[in-house]
């Protein structure tokens, strides 16, 4: 871990970039949609948004930025600097390959999405509440750690739960809902906070 102070300062703001990038991204979509398109009706999903005019360049352009900002990311040992790489090149890999294009396009999109939330959730249930090789950890770490928890069993919850609701058997409960865009963005929320919550957004007392 950097010992210069602006190293930290950086490495903190950019968790909360990271953090404030995935709770805004469904909020901006819709916000972005009425504004196009004067409706607040909601897509299917968030990769729906993509040929929704405006609103499909910010899914794409947050997307980008998410990726370059993981690919940036460095943690305090290399499983987190893979973890973060990965993330980064999957984010990357759901803006490149759309729900909209063939088969194996639209394959890509999901197995690429897939490998970005399961990064999430090795963040948020491992990664961030693992304590410092010296054995020194702050007061609210068992806190912080709770909420990585809670956190990580909701991502982990939501993406299971659009997995089951692929089923044929389920579409016209999950559109008529718009069930998956509001689990895609109940594990981004859920995401977004951890990350916040790593860089201190609410506690300042951990390295």
């Amino acid at each position: 871990m950097p010992n210069n102070n602006n190293q930290i300062i950086s490495y903190f703001t950019l968790r909360i970039l990271i953090g404030s990038l995935g709770m805004l991204l469904p909020i901006l979509l819709v916000i972005s949609n009425y504004i196009t398109n004067a409706t607040v009706v909601i897509e299917n999903s968030i990769s729906d948004y993509y040929d929704n005019g405006t609103a499909g360049d910010i899914l794409v352009g947050v997307l980008f930025v998410l990726g370059f900002f993981l690919l940036c990311y460095k943690g305090y040992n290399r499983t987190d600097n893979i973890a973060a790489s990965v993330g980064g090149v999957a984010a990357l890999g759901v803006a490149l390959f759309p729900t909209t294009g063939n088969a194996l396009v639209h394959s890509l999109h999901f197995v690429f999405a897939t490998i970005l939330f399961l990064v999430f959730i090795f963040f948020s249930l491992y990664l961030f509440r693992k304590g410092h090789a010296n054995g020194v950890q702050s007061k609210l770490k068992p806190t912080r750690n709770n909420v990585y928890l809670i956190c990580g069993i909701i991502m982990s919850l939501c993406v299971v739960s659009i997995g089951v609701l692929s089923f044929n058997k389920f579409t016209l409960i999950k559109n008529d809902y718009n069930l998956t865009f509001w689990l895609e963005s109940m594990a981004l929320i859920a995401f977004g906070f951890s990350w916040a919550i790593k860089g201190q957004m609410l506690w300042s007392d951990e390295s």
